[in-house]
């Protein structure tokens, strides 16, 4: 019985990886201190330019939507012209 029980698991330890690659480098405890710094800058900003960037571009294509919806909803409330 003990040796059906660990099959599976015997399985799955050489399916998967036995330890993350040495390659990659856990950067955790940076972006900690990235984002926890209190440089007045609200945290979907602390990134850089390329969350800036994102963000802007975010709130133009909300406010196109925006726009395009209330353009839409007053085509739709004039009747008809036969």
């Amino acid at each position: 019985m003990r040796v059906l029980r660990a099959a599976p698991l015997g399985l799955l330890r050489s399916l998967g990886p036995a330890a993350p690659p040495r390659h990659l480098h856990n950067r955790v405890r940076e972006h900690q201190k990235l984002f926890q710094e209190d440089n007045g800058l609200p945290v979907h900003l602390k990134g850089g330019a390329l969350d800036s960037a994102l963000y802007h571009l975010t709130a133009l294509i909300c406010t196109v939507g925006t726009c395009y919806s209330l353009w839409a909803l007053a085509q739709a409330s004039k009747p008809k012209k036969n």
